[in-house]
C-alpha cells in the first residue's frame, strides 16, 4: 500500500487555556493509505501531557520512516502492521493516524460504516460536552452564552446539553470557584456539568474541591492530581463524594489495572491510545474492571473525532468537541444532532473534504514532507 502524509493547520474559535498553557491553533498531520483504488484517511494531532510531548514534526518524521516498509503490506494485514509500528517505535499520535486510515480503508472496502462493522447502535450515543477553558468569569459567561445560542456570536451548533469546565487555575482555588460559579449562573438547561483540573491540584485541594463541587451538582472530576501522584488517588477515591476520572494518568490498556482500585473511570483519547484498535482494547479492559468510560480529544478535527464517534455507543460520557471550536475544519463527517456527534451511513469513517479539492490530492507532492 501507499502511504501519503501532509500537514494542515487549524485555528480555534476560542483559544483554550488549561492548567499547563493556552492553544489557539495547531498543525495536524493527515495520513492517506491507498490500495486497489481505495483510500483510507487518518489524522494525528500534536499534544503534551506535561511529561510527554508529541510534536507535529516528530509525528510526521516517524510516518515518513515507516512509509517505505508498508509498500509490500496490505491494509488487511493489521496484525503485521501493528508489530511493525512497535518495532519502529512509532509515537502514539502517528500510530493513531495510520490505524484510523486502515479502519477507514477496511470500511470502504466492505461498503459499511465502522459503527455497523462493530454491530453498534448509534441511538446509544450520549451528548458531547463542550469545553470552557480557564479564563475570567466574565469571559466564561460569554462563551457559555455563545455555545447556548444566546450570545453575540452566531454559532453553527445548537442543542448543547453538557459542559466541561477547566479548573486547576495557577491563580489558585478561589479563581477556580469563581469560574465555576460564573458558568453555572448562565448555564440554565445544561443537564451535565463536569470539571477537569488537568493535574492542577494537590491532594488537600482536590479533597476540598470534591466536597464543594458535589454541593453544586457537578457530575464528576477529571484528572484532579498530576500524573505521578497516582498513589494519592486512593485516598481521594475513598473520600470523594464525586466520581474520579483520569486522563493524563492513563494512556493505554496497560495503564488500567494499576488504576482500577482508585478511580471510577478513564478518559480514552485517540492520540494517547494510538488508534481505534487500542481504544477497543481499553474499552474492554476498563469494563472488565468495572470502570466508567469517556472519550476525549486534543486539537482534533472532524476526521479524528468522527473516528471516535463510531465507537461512542460503547461509552458513558463524551468530550468530542474540539472540531466544533474550529474556524477552518477541512473535513466533513459525523453530524451534530441535538448535542450528539452522530456518524453517518457512508462506508468507512464517512469523512470527506470540506472544500472542493481534497487534502490528499492537493498534497500528493508532499509524500516526502
Amino acid at each position: 500500500m501507499q502511504l501519503r502524509i501532509a500537514a494542515f493547520t487549524v485555528h480555534k474559535r476560542f483559544a483554550l487555556t488549561i492548567s499547563r498553557g493556552t492553544t489557539a491553533q495547531t498543525t495536524n498531520v493527515f495520513v492517506e493509505v491507498e490500495q486497489e483504488g481505495i483510500r483510507g484517511w487518518g489524522e494525528a494531532s500534536p499534544f503534551s501531557t506535561g511529561e510527554q510531548t508529541q510534536t507535529t514534526e516528530a509525528i510526521a518524521r516517524s510516518l515518513q520512516k515507516i512509509a517505505p516498509l508498508l509498500k509490500a503490506i496490505s491494509p488487511l494485514e493489521r496484525q503485521r502492521i501493528e508489530k511493525l509500528m512497535a518495532e519502529v517505535r512509532l509515537p502514539s499520535g502517528a500510530r493513531a493516524a495510520l490505524d484510523v486510515a486502515l479502519h477507514d480503508w477496511l470500511g470502504k472496502q466492505a461498503g459499511l460504516p465502522l459503527w455497523q462493522l462493530q454491530g453498534l447502535d448509534c441511538d446509544r450515543i450520549v451528548p458531547t460536552s463542550v469545553t470552557i477553558g480557564i479564563c475570567s468569569p466574565e469571559t466564561a459567561q460569554q462563551r457559555v452564552l455563545d455555545w447556548l445560542g444566546k450570545g453575540t456570536l452566531q454559532m453553527p451548533w445548537h442543542g448543547i446539553q453538557a459542559l466541561k469546565v477547566k479548573l486547576g487555575n495557577p491563580a489558585g482555588v478561589e479563581a477556580d470557584k469563581a469560574l465555576l460559579q460564573a458558568v453555572q449562573s448562565v448555564a440554565a438547561g445544561i443537564s451535565k456539568l463536569s470539571v477537569d483540573a488537568n493535574g492542577g491540584w494537590d491532594l488537600a485541594t482536590a479533597l476540598a474541591m470534591a466536597d464543594w463541587l458535589a454541593e453544586r451538582g457537578v457530575t464528576y472530576i477529571e484528572q484532579p492530581l498530576a500524573k505521578g501522584q497516582e498513589g494519592d488517588l486512593l485516598e481521594l477515591y475513598e473520600r470523594s463524594p464525586l466520581p474520579i476520572f483520569v486522563d493524563e494518568s492513563c494512556f493505554t490498556s496497560y495503564d488500567i489495572l494499576p488504576l482500577a482500585d482508585r478511580v471510577h473511570g478513564i478518559n480514552i483519547k485517540l492520540m494517547k491510545a494510538g488508534g481505534l484498535t487500542e481504544v477497543l482494547r481499553m474499552i474492554h479492559t476498563a469494563r472488565a474492571c468495572g470502570l466508567k468510560l469517556m472519550f476525549g480529544c486534543y486539537s482534533d478535527s472532524t476526521l479524528a473525532n468522527t473516528a471516535m464517534a463510531h465507537l461512542s455507543p460503547l461509552v458513558d460520557y463524551l468530550d468530542l468537541d474540539s472540531h466544533l471550536n474550529l474556524l477552518d475544519d477541512p473535513f466533513l463527517g459525523a453530524r451534530f444532532d441535538d448535542g450528539r456527534i452522530i456518524p453517518n451511513q457512508q462506508p468507512g469513517l464517512g469523512v470527506s473534504a470540506a472544500r472542493k479539492e481534497s487534502i490528499s490530492r492537493r498534497n500528493h507532492d508532499q509524500e516526502g514532507m
